[in-house]
């Protein structure tokens, strides 16, 4: 009898987690589909401070949602709290946006921090995406291990 009971609830209990994505989903899915999908975290060659060794330092994000997801106030950072703040900024649906350390012009898929000194440590660090209420969308870990770059 017990069993028959559970039968008939998992259909409208499978439903209902379809309906809300919220029983399903990753934390990335849940959060709009934006996530940290590649971090480049030790510039080629010697790291001479040029603005070209600065930016080739860099974070991608990708929106793997089918809508586009507005990252106004979200907040990039690393262990020690280096913090970039979104401008008014969207993310197209199935795009790639990068978050470069240097200075350059802003593009729908290319941000720049305009910072004078690297953010991401070659040996262990983690970049952190959150909304900006502060709740955490998604992260990425990498120690000295990672060559220079690692897929999250």
């Amino acid at each position: 009898m017990r069993t028959a009971h559970l039968r008939a609830a998992l259909p409208a209990f499978a439903g209902a987690a379809v309906l809300t994505g919220t029983l399903l989903s990753t934390p990335a899915e849940a959060a709009g589909g934006v996530r940290i999908h590649h971090v480049w975290f030790d510039s080629p060659g010697s790291d001479n401070r040029s603005n070209k060794s600065l930016n080739a330092e860099w974070v991608q994000l990708k929106n793997t949602s089918g809508s586009a997801v507005s990252l106004k106030g979200w907040v990039l950072k690393d262990a020690s709290n280096h913090r970039y703040v979104f401008p008014s900024v969207r993310i197209g649906a199935g795009k790639y946006l990068k978050v470069h350390t240097g200075s350059g012009s802003d593009t729908a898929s290319d941000k720049y921090q305009d910072r004078r000194a690297y953010v991401w440590n070659n040996d262990k660090d983690t970049a952190t995406l959150t909304r900006a209420s502060g709740t955490r969308v998604d992260s990425c870990s990498w120690t000295t291990r990672d060559p220079s770059d690692t897929y999250c």
